[in-house]
């Protein structure tokens, strides 16, 4: 690895020293995210940028069109007119891996994209989220870096699980993520098999201007199913897209698959006193605290015409937002705000909204205008506001309903800390109180197969103490089970005369990719 100057800091790319790099700007530690943060727009739109037209993660997936259906009543708290009882609204889902480039086996062991646009009468509403409930880092400033760390060495052009371990194991914050995606439920048998979670708290509002914070929570209907590594890997060399062809021949053949949307609602001031921190993206809100309410159920019953105009071009953004629904003081949800549609402007082009795929279903009145590819314009109106002839313009001005409150300096810090909030309780919680003894010995064989052959120290010290900062236990036997893998060494590493190295059973050596 080339070797830096340590005296020397990290800088934006015009060379001035950065203040963090692992921090936003924010109004107090809780407080919204600051556009005028220089490093964090830099690095994430420069992020947005590093390919085309391939996306950056996400980039392997493939969806349908279907319809959501209102099946309960949930107006006391979101006055949102596709969320009212009964109301049917036509749909797009899209389903992906996030490391995985556009050649990537579906069955690699990573996390699964889990996008959804919904075309309302007040424009499209998107939720932008995955088959996981947390995620691994909680500030958008690192996100670039955690993709980087699943990608490709500079020099080989080669996956690493050195670099994704390093980047995890110095990164506390994603340990429950991590415990989630090395378990059991780290390889779902199919799209149609797994759940769906906005991950993100977003808020609605009522009628009354009563705001609540949210999760979003989609049930697969056909029930949860995984694969074993065994499984995964074989699927891998058979067909490396078994997911993608899952869902076209189920569709195609009329086994439609629905998911059930139910939320976990929080009334907007128990954030503030909330045991665990609610907008922090690697945590989980008790179901007993906040019980699931059932909203309605979405079929997918249609698939595409034409996969790269209906599926490839689809562009989801958390900032397509509708009347009754809004985002939160989440970090991480405010900087894919700008970032996703950023990023599509980029690899699809700045008029993505008039592909026929991510066009809202009604009239719209923009006074953006011009750049590569327009097809829908104005003609000859005014193409600025305020004007004196005709052309509508708001200017509306005071408090809006969807916001929230805040004080404090500008700072570059975590969250401040609430009542149980650590990086690796709820991770020690799920290994210990929610894996069986049986998925824990799963668990342990696959992170010990991870570790070999390329993960080298110090980096191999970190996952084994990162494991037992998780749990004691599991993280010993995660470095029993390396060394018994590994074999008996010699000075300089090599095997003794006569034996060999285990090599790495090939449902492994992608388990974490």
């Amino acid at each position: 690895m080339t070797k830096f100057d340590p005296s020397i800091p990290s800088t934006t790319e015009s060379g001035a020293r950065r203040e963090s790099d692992a921090n936003s700007l924010s109004v107090g530690p809780n407080g919204p995210l600051m556009l005028h943060d220089v490093a964090l727009v830099e690095k994430l739109a420069r992020f947005d940028r590093e390919r085309v037209p391939e996306r950056s993660p996400h980039a392997k997936g493939s969806g349908a069109f279907g319809e959501f259906v209102v099946t309960q009543d949930v107006s006391q708290y979101t006055k949102a007119k596709f969320l009212q009882p009964g109301v049917k609204t036509r749909m797009l889902a899209r389903f992906s891996t996030v490391a995985g480039e556009l050649g990537s086996p579906d069955t690699w062991r990573d996390v699964r994209g889990f996008s959804l646009k919904f075309y309302t009468e007040d424009g499209n509403f998107d939720m932008v989220g995955n088959n996981t409930p947390i995620f691994f880092v909680r500030d958008p400033m690192k996100f670039p870096d955690f993709i980087h760390s699943q990608k490709r060495m500079p020099d080989s052009g080669l996956r690493s699980n050195n670099m994704q371990w390093d980047f995890w194991s110095l990164s506390p914050e994603s340990a429950h993520q991590v415990a989630y995606l090395m378990g059991d439920r780290g390889i779902p048998s199919s799209w149609r098999h797994m759940n769906g979670y906005s991950s993100h708290t977003y808020m609605w509002v009522n009628e009354a201007g009563e705001k609540f914070w949210v999760k979003y929570h989609f049930h697969t209907d056909q029930g949860v199913e995984n694969l074993t590594n065994e499984e995964a890997g074989r699927i891998a060399g058979e067909d490396a897209d078994f997911h993608r062809r899952d869902l076209f021949d189920a569709i195609e053949r009329g086994d439609y698959p629905s998911w059930t949307l139910s939320v976990q609602i929080m009334p907007y001031e128990d954030a503030k006193t909330y045991r665990f921190n609610p907008f922090d993206l690697t945590k989980t809100i008790s179901h007993k605290d906040y019980p699931l309410h059932e909203v309605g159920r979405f079929t997918l019953n249609e698939n595409p015409e034409n996969h790269f105009a209906q599926i490839e071009q689809a562009a989801f953004s958390p900032s397509n937002t509708v009347p009754g629904t809004g985002v939160s003081p989440d970090k991480m949800l405010l900087g894919r705000v700008f970032s996703y549609p950023d990023a599509h402007r980029n690899r699809i082009g700045v008029n993505f909204n008039q592909l026929p795929v991510n066009a809202p279903i009604v009239a719209t009145n923009s006074y953006d205008k011009e750049g590569q590819m327009q097809y829908h314009h104005s003609g000859n109106a005014p193409v600025y506001s305020p004007n004196s002839y005709g052309r509508s313009f708001q200017d509306e001005q005071g408090t809006v309903d969807n916001g929230w409150e805040t004080d404090g300096e500008l700072v570059r810090a975590a969250y401040t800390l609430h009542a149980e909030d650590d990086d690796f309780g709820q991770a020690h919680t799920l290994v210990r109180d929610v894996f069986s003894e049986e998925e824990r010995e799963r668990l342990v064989e696959t992170v010990a197969g991870t570790l070999i052959p390329d993960v080298e120290e110090p980096v191999l010290s970190n996952v084994f103490q990162y494991w037992r900062n998780i749990d004691q236990e599991v993280g010993e036997r995660i470095e029993k089970a390396y060394h018994e893998k590994k074999g008996p060494q010699v000075p300089g590493g090599d095997p003794k005369d006569g034996e060999a190295h285990n090599p790495v059973p090939e449902e492994n050596s992608n388990a974490a990719k």
